[in-house]
């Protein structure tokens, strides 16, 4: 019986990840783990729970105690955390600091890794995030790390941000964008760097499709091979 395939999308915010990724689940028919949803719900939980989001132990025992899941299509991707929807509550710029700071911790990463694993182990899975080549999955089918220009991915996430309502200033969030990008590169444990063997992507001047093309292009050359 074939191994699930199991596909590893890394790379910093902006770049189209999140869109990749929903875009191979469904072309592909398998499940869409979206990693950075998990790390935004342990923070906005820390922080509703009055957790100091630098506290690596109680970041970590409640990281510990949550069952996440990842609703059915359409849209796959939907994060569901102890069978309850959070989408709303994640997708702002505050849960996005909120996670940043969470995600430093080892004891958080390591409850949300073994949680990633496991929802992958049966069918297989495309995830996107920060180590998922590197750390969650090194042995992975296909790896694809996605890049994109500084200004260009601050846009895309003003233009993202405006159209579901929040008003951010574009200079602000660039500089937002860049202070995580230095967390994310330089924390101790699983910094987000490219895994040797995975292909990279620079969607700076890539449509969606395009870039999605690029990957089923990988998907199918791995697939030729392993025949």
């Amino acid at each position: 019986m074939a191994a699930p395939l199991i596909i590893a999308i890394d790379g910093p915010s902006g770049v189209g990840k999140s869109t990749l990724a929903r875009g191979l689940a469904v072309h592909l028919a398998i499940p869409y783990v979206d990693t950075g949803a998990m790390y935004r719900a342990v923070g906005v939980l820390a922080r509703a729970a009055g957790i100091d989001l630098d506290d690596d132990d109680g970041c970590g025992r409640l990281a510990a105690t949550l069952a996440f899941d990842f609703l059915d299509p359409p849209p796959p991707g939907r994060l569901r955390v102890d069978g309850r929807p959070m989408e709303g509550e994640i997708r702002t710029p505050a849960a996005a600091e909120a996670a940043s700071r969470c995600s430093r911790h080892p004891s958080v990463r390591a409850a949300l890794v073994a949680a990633q694993r496991r929802l992958a182990a049966d069918h297989g899975a495309v995830l996107e995030g920060r180590d998922i080549g590197t750390v969650v999955f090194p042995a992975a089918a296909v790896k694809l790390f996605v890049t994109a220009d500084a200004r260009e991915r601050a846009r895309r996430r003003w233009h993202d941000l405006q159209g579901r309502g929040i008003t951010v200033n574009l200079d602000d969030l660039a500089q937002t964008e860049a202070a995580r990008d230095l967390r994310d590169t330089t924390r101790a444990h699983a910094p987000l760097f490219p895994a040797t063997d995975a292909v990279r992507i620079d969607s700076t001047h890539m449509g969606a499709a395009e870039v999605l093309n690029r990957a089923l292009a990988e998907v199918a050359r791995w697939r030729d091979a392993d025949r």
